[in-house]
């Protein structure tokens, strides 16, 4: 018998070996590898756990389903620490901490940035402490810092070129100086850095994916340049370019794609294209506006399974059978509140198709839900623990005080997570477009959260409803305050931010 078992357990196995062979080429055949796992996954891929876990998280993550993919990377980090694979911790730390502060801004990422050097340092994974080391690059990328970037990147270079293994180091790291080069205005040194990324387009240890991801966004990079000094030939050249990798743009790199096809055609007065473009980008936005439904629906179908199962095992007990009729009510409601919210803003988001010029911001909108929908993803995660526990409690009167004290949180925890849902979202939604292109003309070197936090300063918000806004704290707020003021050289000796930007704005009607 314990020769099927094992036997059972190594073809498993081999589905996780098959999916890992496709997940970076064809997401749908490895997503079929795993499904064909049977349930209970945790005895037939026993050791295995941390693999499926991140392979999960990498087919959500192409998918655009970053609650999901968030979810099982967690896992996967806890199934790697209990199986001591310490390569795949590290691995999905580092994806942990890319989705928690580029897209949340959280300053606890950089527990995660932590712990996968500590992994990395466990394996003796010389190539995995340099993506950490890259990673700190890339903070100071995404943050539009280029001069320090490159000052990171060009120390280490000689280093990634001569890593023979994987040449994705090399080609991460042309990638971003090309990129700063471009925003630098020194195409001399643009240039010269694509010819080093382009020489690694057939290189075997890169995947397909990442270089035409990476080529995309240079090229449309380039092709923005040449908007800004007006030659419309190199525009189309390189949008041309780019066109050929547009199975391979994330969504902000399609967001940046079509509007510049728009604002190029309406520069030339080609009015028939800039509406086919417009059209696009409205149909575009629509519909990830309709994937952050979906979510949202699909963690309330979630709830109400859980809540069917809690209802199944605690027929025996009268407060048991209590708990689960308020359970159910509890959950009506937020379904229907989920509904009816994601509903008036789609309304809002087809309203917008009139002001079409003004889109653009409609990203801050779909990344403030992502991140409700994560926070919202890590709450049902302990709930149905709780669930679990509770259904296993065998003293009546024990079961029955925590199934008194499960209802007392969840009330709490429901009404005050849709207050902090609502109060965002209303102000984000009630934007003050005018505030925001004078902003952006007179200081570009202020990212999108910064840009959110001046906004909230002008309409005369306290720090503590502005932390609250942002779901940070007081003294992060605080901090924030400080590099905003450093950004744009503004003498706190002689005034304040909020006086700052009262004067500066005083002539925009505030809504």
């Amino acid at each position: 018998m314990s020769f099927t078992q094992n036997g059972a357990s190594k073809n498993y196995f081999r589905l996780v070996d098959s999916a890992n062979v496709y997940v970076n080429e064809t997401s749908a055949k490895a997503q079929a590898f795993l499904d064909s796992i049977p349930e209970p996954i945790e005895d037939k891929i026993k050791g295995r756990l941390a693999d499926y876990y991140f392979l999960k998280a990498l087919i959500h993550d192409e998918r655009s389903e970053y609650a999901r993919s968030y979810h099982n990377y967690v896992l996967s980090v806890r199934y790697a620490e209990k199986e001591k694979n310490y390569n795949v911790a590290a691995n999905a730390s580092l994806e942990l901490f890319a989705g928690m502060y580029f897209a949340k801004k959280a300053s606890i990422a950089y527990s995660y940035l932590d712990k996968a050097k500590k992994y990395y340092e466990l394996e003796n994974n010389t190539n995995g402490l340099i993506e950490v080391e890259q990673m700190h690059a890339y903070v100071e990328f995404t943050n539009n810092n280029y001069e320090a970037c490159n000052k990171l990147l060009l120390k280490n270079l000689d280093k990634y070129k001569k890593i023979e293994d994987d040449a994705y180091f090399y080609l991460f790291a042309t990638y971003m100086l090309t990129s700063n080069f471009i925003k630098l205005d020194n195409l001399k040194s643009a240039y010269g850095y694509l010819n080093e990324f382009e020489s690694l387009e057939h290189n075997p240890t890169i995947t397909t994916y990442n270089y035409n991801s990476y080529s995309a966004a240079l090229y449309i990079s380039f092709a923005e340049h040449f908007f800004k000094t007006k030659t419309k030939d190199s525009v189309f050249h390189y949008l041309s370019k780019s066109e050929k990798y547009r199975n391979s743009m994330n969504k902000d790199l399609i967001r940046r794609y079509l509007n510049l096809k728009v604002d190029t055609y309406k520069s030339l007065g080609d009015f028939n294209n800039t509406k086919v473009y417009l059209d696009s980008i409205v149909y575009f936005e629509n519909k990830m506006f309709d994937k952050n439904l979906e979510a949202s629906m699909q963690i309330s179908h979630v709830l109400l399974e859980k809540e069917s199962e809690l209802k199944n095992e605690s027929r025996k007990t009268f407060w048991n059978g209590v708990l689960a009729l308020l359970l159910l009510c509890v959950l009506a409601f937020l379904s229907v509140f989920f509904f009816l919210y994601y509903r008036k803003n789609k309304s809002k988001l087809k309203a917008t198709k009139n002001k079409i010029s003004n889109l653009s911001y409609l990203k801050s909108n779909n990344e403030k839900l992502t991140g409700k929908v994560l926070g919202l993803e890590e709450y049902i995660l302990n709930l149905k623990n709780e669930v679990q526990n509770i259904s296993k409690i065998r003293v009546e009167t024990e079961q029955r005080d925590r199934v008194k004290e499960l209802y007392k949180n969840l009330h709490h925890n429901a009404s005050v997570l849709l207050d902090k849902s609502d109060n965002q979202i209303e102000i984000v939604n009630d934007l003050n477009v005018e505030f925001f292109k004078k902003i952006e003309t007179l200081h570009p070197q202020l990212n999108d959260s910064e840009i959110i936090t001046c906004y909230y300063l002008f309409m005369g918000f306290k720090n503590k409803e502005i932390a609250l806004f942002l779901n940070i704290s007081v003294r992060a707020l605080e901090s924030k305050r400080y590099r905003i003021s450093k950004k744009i050289a503004l003498n706190t000796n002689e005034t304040t931010l909020p006086d700052y930007l009262q004067e500066t704005f005083k002539n925009l009607s505030t809504k």
